[in-house]
């Protein structure tokens, strides 16, 4: 029988989920943007630095991701909804102002800039039904409900190794009712085509929603398979 896993190695293995590559984020900076998404001005303090690595910054996915509610007036009001891998929160915060019932979901290094950021953004009203805490990718989403009417993340498929761990939390989510909606840079590096080319409709219905040209981002609008 293996034995048990401990503290230090679910710590150890989380923490492989941000890269850290020498100097790649040796300069630490708290930096403040503005932006102005679905009629609400958000105000983002972003945290630069070796700790957070790669949850510090406002990533362009997540922009798109806002400006895609707003152009195809996606309803949230009294919506069930969970965002995964949420980095700064901009994307839940958003949705919360848009009337959901939100809770906003990262590893636990995350959750102090989140905090920030919702209490930074968000009116007692919104506050009430805005939910942060940790989850991480199949070591504890069997604690979260499979209820939910949307799942969001917006750059969350980057690194190869955590692509099972996302597949099976996204699983346990995702009820009959649920719609996911995937907002990614498509980098070829990180092998994020194989993911939603491949990966991702073994076990779920998806279609590419939206892609920016551009800025080379796609929107995948997610569901569970059809039983019939």
């Amino acid at each position: 029988m293996a034995a048990p896993r401990v503290a230090s190695d679910v710590e150890v293995e989380l923490e492989s989920v941000f890269p850290q590559e020498l100097g790649l984020f040796a300069d630490a900076f708290t930096a403040e943007t503005r932006y102005r998404l679905c009629g609400h001005e958000l105000s983002i303090v972003q945290h630069h630095g070796s700790r957070l690595g790669v949850a510090a910054p406002v990533w362009e996915a997540a922009l798109a991701l806002c400006d895609y509610f707003e152009e195809h007036k996606l309803n949230f009001w009294g919506k069930k909804v969970l965002e995964l891998g949420a980095g700064t929160g901009i994307v839940g915060i958003l949705v919360a102002l848009l009337g959901g019932d939100v809770t906003i979901t990262d590893l636990p290094v995350a959750l102090k800039q989140i905090e920030e950021n919702v209490h930074r953004n968000l009116p007692a009203g919104c506050l009430a039904r805005t939910k942060v805490c940790a989850l991480s990718w199949g070591l504890d989403h069997v604690e979260f409900p499979s209820d939910y009417d949307f799942i969001l993340g917006a750059d969350i498929v980057y690194l190869k190794d955590t692509y099972p761990s996302l597949i099976r939390t996204l699983q346990h989510l995702c009820g009959p009712q649920s719609t996911i909606y995937l907002s990614s840079k498509m980098r070829q590096e990180h092998s994020t085509v194989l993911f939603f080319e491949t990966l991702l409709p073994m076990h779920f219905t998806s279609k590419l929603a939206f892609r920016d040209e551009n800025e080379n981002i796609n929107i995948y609008k997610v569901t569970q398979k059809s039983n019939i």
